[in-house]
């Protein structure tokens, strides 16, 4: 193919709304030549978090133009998009379906293949838009709605070793800095508090810290957090708190992490071990930081996006496009939206203490 294929890629599950275009060079690596995010903090800060039906609209007011500035700023005439990647899911269903619906329907109207991406795909392939990565890889995505380790052995071939069953590690950060009165969306606050605060003051429980693999919990972690807010009087102890959570957050990856390295170890069995970290919570320097000394303990090559794309972002899904559609795996316009997608669709679905279903 000598013209460099143009993808535009569309993301709307939940409270980003975000349109991209990217190419590639002449070595066949991906650039990225416009991404553009709009997020929605000032619609749900009042309500302490992303209210669907209000995502939902402003996803509808927002995306024709958000698509619109991410061709101008791309340089690219609009005729020359090859395809047009969506994300189908997972996340939630008002709010999928806006962009999905767009990403169809412009497709459609320029006669042009269109691609429902996964957005759990899209953050796993994030990294190939800065770094030369080859398969297979060991992942940790890290988010607001996601916590997973998945071997990612190809595109479209996924094992995960281990989830959260429970809360998502980014949403235990947003539901603590909740509790600390800290203004929606109050995660990465979290990380600014407990630079002040003493990480030994609060003993924090490590819910299946000794068992369950290297799966997650986080919702005991969150109760307990909630009976010493109710206590607390000062600032000095709410900075304590949060680097007390902060701390235990590190302690409970850094034991899984290393299970996971070894169960991908057995079942991949990796010619080079490489780490990736994706997500909006690889975004925190603490856990970075405690994430590349592991890595150099146990001889893995740590690979992290760059910041602006560890959270929601358009480009992401626009580089799982580019995948597809140099393998000419393409959706039909009415592939529908997903609420829940796992990657890896035989594993268990995980409820409570672990219990499969």
């Amino acid at each position: 193919m000598s013209k460099k294929p143009l993808i535009l890629g569309i993301e709307s599950s939940c409270d980003e709304t975000a349109a991209s275009i990217i190419s590639e060079n002449n070595q066949g690596n991906p650039i990225v030549l416009s991404n553009i995010v709009s997020s929605q903090v000032d619609v749900h800060k009042e309500f302490g978090g992303v209210v669907p039906e209000l995502a939902a609209r402003s996803h509808i007011e927002k995306i024709d133009w958000i698509v619109q500035k991410a061709i101008d700023d791309s340089g690219i005439n609009i005729c020359d998009i090859d395809a047009v990647a969506s994300t189908a899911g997972p996340g939630l269903i008002v709010c999928l379906s806006v962009g999905l619906s767009f990403g169809k329907a412009f497709a459609a109207s320029l006669n042009k293949p269109f691609i429902a991406v996964n957005h759990l795909e899209g953050h796993a392939l994030s990294p190939k838009l800065n770094s030369e990565l080859d398969y297979p890889y060991l992942l940790l995505l890290i988010s607001g709605g996601h916590s997973q380790y998945l071997g990612v052995k190809n595109l479209g071939k996924y094992k995960r070793f281990g989830t959260t069953i429970d809360d998502a590690i980014g949403e235990a950060f947003d539901k603590t800095a909740k509790l600390l009165e800290i203004e929606f969306p109050g995660g990465p606050q979290i990380e600014v508090m407990a630079r002040k605060g003493d990480s030994n003051k609060y003993n924090l429980p490590k819910p299946i810290f000794n068992k369950g693999g290297c799966n997650l919990s986080f919702a005991g972690l969150k109760t307990a957090i909630l009976k010493i807010t109710k206590k607390i009087k000062t600032d000095q102890e709410k900075f304590d708190l949060a680097a007390s959570f902060q701390k235990t957050v590190i302690e409970i990856l850094k034991k899984k992490t290393k299970i996971a390295f070894g169960e991908f170890e057995k079942e991949i069995k990796p010619k080079e071990k490489k780490f990736v970290v994706a997500g909006g919570v690889a975004a925190n320097k603490e856990i970075r930081n405690m994430l590349l000394q592991l890595c150099k303990e146990e001889n893995y090559a740590p690979v992290f996006p760059p910041i602006e794309l560890c959270g929601d972002n358009a480009a992401m899904i626009a580089m799982v496009g580019l995948e597809k559609f140099k393998l000419k795996q393409f959706s039909n316009l009415d592939a529908p939206a997903k609420p829940r997608w796992p990657l890896d669709e035989n594993a268990a679905f995980l409820k409570g203490a672990g219990v499969s279903l």
